[in-house]
């Protein structure tokens, strides 16, 4: 292994916060040059200012719990199958299911006692049934997996409600409803956290650990993005319910799903940790792929035919941070390719590139002194050094329990822990809040012909101290009973 540029994540103690100043005294590479010809960056967005007695909610611990008592609301194709992983994690259960299709609520509670598990009380049947299901006192965490629409309602209602909340992609679209988020967040002293499953995938953990460790020297740049050929899947009748993901595309230029590549990155670069995001600039291509795909398969009877595609296919989002570094973020679901994450980060002494090769892990490396003659390496022969403790610990149990290659039930498995053992969240607020910002970002710098914009900074200048996250350190889920 090189002489690691950087200071190591190990030599923290599990923690210890450090500041800026002192950050730079451990030898944190220096913020890159600038251009020749700089872009005109606009200045900081500080947000809105804390309301009396309002406080961060940074290394703040969960209050432990014996039982982890889990509320769904939204039971369509993911809120039901990840509902069979929380049931499915030591010391939780499932107390509450809601849908506003009250007969899926009661196949998922069908489904939880066919599997052995209490049956949970069912909501239903109207839209605000979920604000019915959050009166209950025996709820401790909300998974919310509703369409995008309805998140940020639902996520406030719960922090408000006094649950914890943990929120599928995005936890909001809208930057006003970012920033409320994160002050209820801190107001209620209840955790809010994006449920970024990617970010628990075993070779992004890796390549974490790769990056703390100091494996790709300094780390310049990272690239990620949500490539998923989606057409047949949107144009269906059945798979989005009232075909609400296609409907997007009708109403918003934006970067819809930037997060999924976004995130791992950001956490190998100890965003919010050490550095932040700073500024983002997008472009767009033409909206082509869903129009395309319509003529040639889908029948002119179809409502689809009613509608015009608005969203460019692939949407760019280029952002800086404040120590010089770039991250490429992409989506793109309307056009035909293989499914690809790309979940590169690169750096003074090497490089990680996923989802790129034929492998048989999917990744590939290329790291000084290691390698040499511009060849690329096999991930494998680093995954064993270099894989998380929480693969290590649970990953046959992530195997048969969960989809996404595992993903979710580490990531499930992580949550019940973290709130059982009374430890601090490895995602927070802030996180969730800079991860989705992209949505209306790049709403904002499309309309402005792709200048840059600022993004906020959700922590108020928390960012600067180094401290743990996803690098987690091995601990144990409470015993059960």
């Amino acid at each position: 292994m090189p002489e690691i540029p950087e200071v190591s994540r190990r030599s923290l103690m599990g923690g210890a916060l450090v500041t800026g100043a002192a950050l730079a005294g451990l030898g944190a590479a220096p913020a890159s040059a600038s251009p020749a010809a700089p872009l005109q960056v606009p200045e900081g967005d500080p947000g809105p200012s804390r309301r009396p007695g309002q406080k961060s909610m940074i290394n703040v611990a969960y209050p432990s719990h014996r039982t982890v008592r889990v509320g769904v609301i939204g039971l369509g194709n993911r809120g039901s199958g990840m509902t069979s992983g929380w049931a499915a994690v030591p010391g939780c259960t499932v107390t509450a299911v809601c849908d506003i299709r009250a007969d899926r609520a009661k196949r998922t509670a069908d489904r939880l006692v066919a599997g052995g598990e209490p049956r949970p009380a069912e909501y239903g049947g109207s839209a605000d049934a979920f604000e019915r299901m959050l009166r209950r006192e025996d709820i401790d965490l909300v998974y919310i997996a509703t369409p995008w629409e309805f998140h940020y309602e639902q996520a406030r209602a719960s922090l408000l409600a006094g649950k914890h909340v943990i929120v599928e992609l995005p936890i909001a679209t809208e930057l006003k409803e970012l920033w409320e988020l994160v002050d209820t967040s801190e107001r209620t002293r209840r955790h809010l956290m994006l449920a970024e499953n990617c970010s628990y995938g075993r070779n992004e953990l890796a390549m974490l650990k790769m990056a703390h460790e100091g494996m790709f020297g300094d780390i310049t740049n990272g690239h990620g993005g949500y490539l998923h050929d989606l057409r047949a899947l949107l144009f269906s009748d059945t798979y989005y319910t009232d075909t609400w993901r296609r409907k997007w595309h009708t109403r918003s230029t934006a970067s819809f799903y930037p997060m999924h590549g976004l995130a791992p990155i950001a956490a190998a670069m100890d965003i919010h940790r050490g550095d932040r995001m700073t500024t983002l600039r997008a472009t767009a291509t033409e909206p082509k792929g869903l129009a395309d795909y319509r003529e040639r398969f889908v029948d002119k009877s179809h409502p689809s035919w009613k509608e015009t595609y608005i969203k460019g296919d692939q949407v760019t989002c280029l952002i800086d941070t404040d120590k010089g570094r770039v991250i490429r973020a992409e989506h793109d679901v309307s056009s035909p390719r293989p499914y690809s994450r790309i979940n590169t980060i690169a750096g003074s002494r090497g490089i990680f590139e996923d989802y790129a090769s034929t492998s048989s892990t999917g990744a590939r490396v290329y790291v000084e002194p290691d390698h040499s003659g511009h060849a690329w390496a096999d991930f494998a022969s680093y995954s064993k050094e270099f894989d998380h403790w929480l693969w290590t610990k649970i990953g046959d149990d992530a195997a048969n329990n969960g989809g996404h290659g595992g993903a979710d039930y580490v990531m499930q498995w992580r949550t019940v822990q973290l709130m059982r053992a009374g430890l601090v969240p490895d995602i927070d607020v802030y996180d969730s809040a800079a991860w989705c910002s992209p949505i209306p970002l790049s709403v904002k710098s499309l309309k402005a012909d792709g200048r840059p914009v600022a993004i906020p900074d959700f922590t108020r200048g928390s960012w600067v101290n180094l401290r743990t996250g996803l690098d987690s350190r091995p601990s144990e889920m409470p015993p059960v009973g």
